[in-house]
């Protein structure tokens, strides 16, 4: 029988990305949390579509210090890592590990395709409550997404094989846009009630603990 496959987001999906951004804004402004946040987000993508690729890391550096720019507070030059630091302990969300643990009792294999490095992501699955048997980074294909080097990475290696294969992720531009655009299977996790079309997704969850549910029906359709 052919592998059965399930691609992750990691941060925002399975990891609490903004309760970590925003703790560790709130320990470089105190009462700014909020704020660092939004800036942050926004500086990230930018970063990341600049070219020449580069790391997370430097990613994360450089958006912590246009954040703090844009914010018009102070920055020490030493707490523009802050983000690098922390982001090993950022916590997975509650629902993580039953839905994970569920689908691997199905018989469903589990990768990330991820917008970090390999060390960094190394670190980060020591708090996921699950083992993954495939791990793609921006390091592997030098790009971000929406940019589809992970997901033909993934098709190239896996996919092209598999059984079924069905992305699931919280992030609408980063990840369901794009594997729309190729025809990949998709769950949106809509964790923050966004507004966008669902219709661009499979499946549209607000929950991980919809999840094993929606990648039943998905996969009987498949």
């Amino acid at each position: 029988m052919a592998d059965r496959w399930l691609t992750f987001d990691c941060f925002g999906t399975l990891i609490d990305w903004r309760h970590g951004i925003r703790t560790t804004g709130e320990l470089l402004f105190p009462g700014h949390g909020d704020e660092f946040i939004a800036a942050y987000i926004t500086a990230e993508t930018e970063v990341e579509s600049e070219a020449p690729f580069r790391r997370y890391r430097a990613v994360l550096t450089e958006a912590t210090r246009r954040a703090a720019k844009h914010m018009a507070l102070d920055l020490k030059p030493d707490d523009a890592t802050a983000l690098v630091s922390t982001i090993p302990y950022w916590p997975p969300f509650a629902d993580v590990g039953p839905a994970l643990g569920e689908l691997r009792r199905e018989g469903w294999k589990l990768a990330l395709l991820t917008n970090c490095d390999r060390d960094i992501i190394a670190l980060t699955q020591r708090r996921l409550p699950a083992s993954f048997d495939a791990v793609v980074t921006a390091e592997d294909v030098s790009a971000y997404k929406p940019n589809p080097g992970h997901f033909r990475l993934f098709q190239s290696t896996f996919g092209s094989s598999a059984g079924a294969w069905i992305h699931v992720a919280q992030s609408y531009f980063h990840d369901i846009r794009p594997t729309h655009e190729l025809g990949i299977t998709r769950i949106w996790v809509n964790r923050q009630g966004e507004k966008d079309d669902p219709s661009l997704a499979d499946g549209v969850i607000d929950a991980l603990a919809q999840l094993p549910e929606a990648v039943s029906r998905l996969s009987k359709v498949g």
